[in-house]
């Protein structure tokens, strides 16, 4: 019994020790980000098209929690002065970004900040092992202007071109010019936060981040999975654009535009989820088909 308990008994201390060691830390990150993060939230996080920041910093710091103690118990620090080095650049990201109100440079001195502090503290092992959260977090760092309007207009025409079509091949009045979709009496112009690339890229998160918290052994369905989100994504904005068609058709355009159009947003991630979860079941069943087969022959 003795011997059986032994590996927490160990285990415990050397966590707790840490404490005193990341508190100042802690306490001098919030000093730093939270003027950050406060203009975030009053800002750019409470507009639609950034609105998936708070959701990519939860869930990254919810996938680092899971392995913090793994980090933590990594060997001495062995990427100290790299670590220094990602943090004088990272620090002055935030002073350019900070002073100069340029959003990404902030957002990307918060990832480098915390990057450095754990190779300094615990080493490249650490970085190792809490790589998925770093790596998810840099879907929070909106992308330049002119890249974004350049692959938001044909995503958005393609959107456009087919809702209008399913819609009338459901029987409904609806025509499109351009990005413009005419049902009824109402027009019904197809925005950037409905089809855009930063919603493309949204969904593209959370498909990685459902495939990092499933963590299929199987090459195939990791890979087949992770080439469909593209699609999927894509059907996820159509189903949208569809719905809110549909609420302003038949409920009028305050409808469209006040609380619906927010639902119309939950629809968009529920309707990509129940997608995801879908095609990774399939693929699922054509791994067990292919083992089943593959068993069979070899019983032969």
């Amino acid at each position: 019994m003795g011997l059986a308990n032994a590996g927490p008994a160990l285990k415990l201390p050397r966590l707790k020790a840490l404490a005193p060691e990341w508190l100042p830390i802690g306490l001098g990150l919030m000093a730093l980000f939270i003027p950050t993060f406060v203009g975030l939230f009053r800002g750019a996080w409470a507009t639609e098209e950034q609105a998936h920041g708070p959701i990519i910093l939860a869930l990254a710091l919810w996938l680092a929690s899971r392995r913090w103690k793994d980090a933590c118990l990594q060997a001495a620090p062995s990427g100290e002065a790299v670590g220094w080095a990602i943090f004088v650049v990272a620090l002055v990201l935030y002073v350019l970004g900070r002073s100069q109100q340029i959003l990404s440079f902030e957002i990307s001195s918060f990832i480098l900040v915390l990057g450095a502090l754990l190779l300094i503290k615990r080493g490249a092992g650490a970085l190792r092992v809490l790589w998925f959260p770093f790596f998810f977090m840099l879907f929070m760092i909106p992308l330049p202007g002119s890249v974004v309007s350049a692959l938001t207009m044909p995503m958005k025409m393609a959107v456009s071109y087919v809702t209008e079509h399913l819609l009338f091949w459901a029987g409904l009045p609806i025509a499109r010019t351009g990005v413009i979709l005419q049902i009824g009496q109402y027009q019904l112009l197809v925005a950037d936060a409905c089809a855009g690339l930063q919603t493309l890229l949204t969904l593209e998160s959370l498909g990685l981040f459902y495939l990092n918290v499933v963590r299929h052994t199987s090459a195939l369905r990791n890979i087949g999975l992770a080439m469909l989100i593209v699609p999927i994504s894509f059907t996820a904005n159509v189903i949208r654009v569809c719905v809110l068609t549909l609420i302003t058709y038949y409920f009028g355009d305050a409808a469209g535009q006040g609380f619906l159009h927010g639902f119309a947003g939950m629809v968009l991630f529920i309707s990509a989820l129940v997608l995801i979860i879908g095609v990774d079941s399939f693929l699922q069943f054509i791994a067990k088909s292919k083992s089943s087969v593959q068993v069979g022959r070899q019983h032969e």
